[in-house]
């Protein structure tokens, strides 16, 4: 008899196939457009955080009334204070003399027990102002503790660190201690009982045998040396003389000299800054060039996310162009030169050279960042580099058009998956028949050959 001879297979293996097979060209079109976006949106990512940080250190180097110039400053005596000077500070020496420091006031409340009638406010004051504390919410129960009096003041929402409460014990003697965080006479500390409801709590934060004050006082400082100016002010830095801040820490006697501030040019100091605008430059360059660059068929390195980008390209060259102001100042005369891959480098030497000719020149080419008056190139690179990075900026739109994109392509997929599974049930359920029929037909076969076989000779 004859035999039916078919071909051995797997339904479920043989569904995948022709599934995938069914699918394989859209699938690969929204692979790479999958692949696309996402590069995409994680270039807009890295370009954002370039500008952004780019823009920042701009600010930092030339925001309102910022300049590159360094001036050093020193105090005469360490003992007594120090002193710090910008770029604003004129070179010369400062004399002062400290009459007086400021100092903080403090308050003690003795013999102080916990309190059995947790209600009622109790204000703490600091010169005309102060803060309000909830004494019935201060409590972890009925009775109000002195150390929970404490927390209370310390963690009041008015408070915000211009009191320290603290409690310490004597023996039997508990007090609470009011430190104000604030020196001059106008931020004394006190309380205000009125509306404190214990008795006896209101009794012990009130007796005056029990409160012992610190009275906190103004610094006093003759500005220009004994025979110069007095000042009275609350805080222990001054900053009379522009571009200068002289902290003191200790009080002169009456027989001690004056003291003396030196201010001069520091050149590192002025240096580094310029470093700095050059390092943040450069940082936002590399980043441009990676995102621009082109496919390297000989390393075999990819092309970047923008080589085809003409809105990014048209950055890149933007930048460069805003380094070359018209007029005859430029950054090379300051040292700042061009590399020949673009970056910037600088020469400390000829930057000193030309700030000793032209001291507010370099503040004058690279100008202002400040919202109300840019100017010079870091005006007009943070300027335009607000086109890109601003609320409705070219990032802000590429970012929204990518998120969206994106959301399509996942619906994109969704519906493809969908197509996918129906392919695939469609041909298991054929294969699965077709199998069930040849299994059919070969138990046919078997059976006509035996029953059509003989054995009689």
């Amino acid at each position: 008899m004859s035999t039916i001879t078919a071909p051995t297979y797997d339904p479920t293996t043989t569904a995948q196939a022709l599934a995938q097979k069914y699918t394989a060209t859209a699938q690969s079109a929204l692979t790479t457009d999958t692949t696309t976006a996402k590069a995409t949106a994680t270039a807009l990512g890295s370009l954002g955080v370039a500008i952004t940080s780019f823009q920042s250190s701009l600010g930092t180097l030339t925001g309102t009334g910022k300049t590159f110039l360094s001036q050093s400053a020193t105090l005469s005596d360490t003992a007594y204070g120090s002193a710090t000077a910008n770029g604003k500070a004129v070179a010369g020496t400062y004399d002062f003399f400290v009459a007086q420091v400021a100092t903080a006031g403090q308050a003690k409340y003795g013999n102080l027990t916990d309190s059995t009638d947790a209600s009622g406010t109790l204000r703490v004051k600091i010169g005309s102002g102060g803060f309000d504390v909830d004494l019935g919410k201060a409590a972890g129960d009925a009775t109000l503790t002195v150390r929970e009096l404490a927390a209370a003041i310390n963690n009041a929402s008015g408070n915000a660190g211009k009191v320290s409460a603290s409690v310490v014990t004597f023996g039997t003697n508990t007090q609470l201690v009011l430190s104000s965080t604030q020196t001059g006479e106008a931020n004394a500390v006190s309380l205000d009982l009125a509306n404190v409801n214990d008795g006896s709590l209101k009794t012990a934060l009130g007796t005056a045998a029990n409160v012992s004050t610190t009275t906190p006082q103004d610094a006093i400082v003759w500005v220009g040396g004994k025979s110069g100016t007095e000042v009275k002010q609350a805080s222990n830095t001054f900053t009379n003389v522009d571009g200068l801040s002289v902290s003191f820490t200790k009080a002169q006697l009456d027989t001690d000299a004056n003291l003396t501030v030196a201010v001069k040019t520091d050149n590192s100091g002025t240096a580094a800054n310029v470093k700095s605008f050059v390092d943040a430059y450069n940082a936002l360059k590399k980043t441009l060039d990676g995102l621009v660059a082109a496919a390297n068929a000989d390393t075999g390195a990819a092309a970047g996310a923008f080589a085809s980008d003409a809105g990014v390209l048209a950055l890149q060259a933007r930048l460069v162009t805003l380094l070359r102001p018209a007029g005859n100042a430029t950054l090379a005369s300051f040292g700042i030169t061009a590399q020949r891959d673009g970056t910037l480098a600088l020469d400390s030497t000829r930057l000193n050279k030309q700030l000793t000719l032209q001291p507010d020149g370099l503040d004058r080419l690279l100008g202002s960042t400040s919202a109300s008056s840019p100017s010079g190139i870091a005006g007009a690179l943070d300027t335009y580099l607000d086109q890109w990075s601003g609320i409705s900026g070219q990032l802000k739109q590429r970012t929204d058009a990518n998120t969206k994109q994106q959301s399509d392509l996942t619906k994109r997929q969704t519906d493809l998956d969908t197509k996918y599974n129906a392919a695939y049930d469609r041909y298991l359920k054929q294969f699965t028949d077709l199998q069930t029929l040849q299994s059919t037909m070969n138990s046919n076969v078997s059976l006509f050959d035996a029953l059509f076989s003989s054995d009689d000779s």
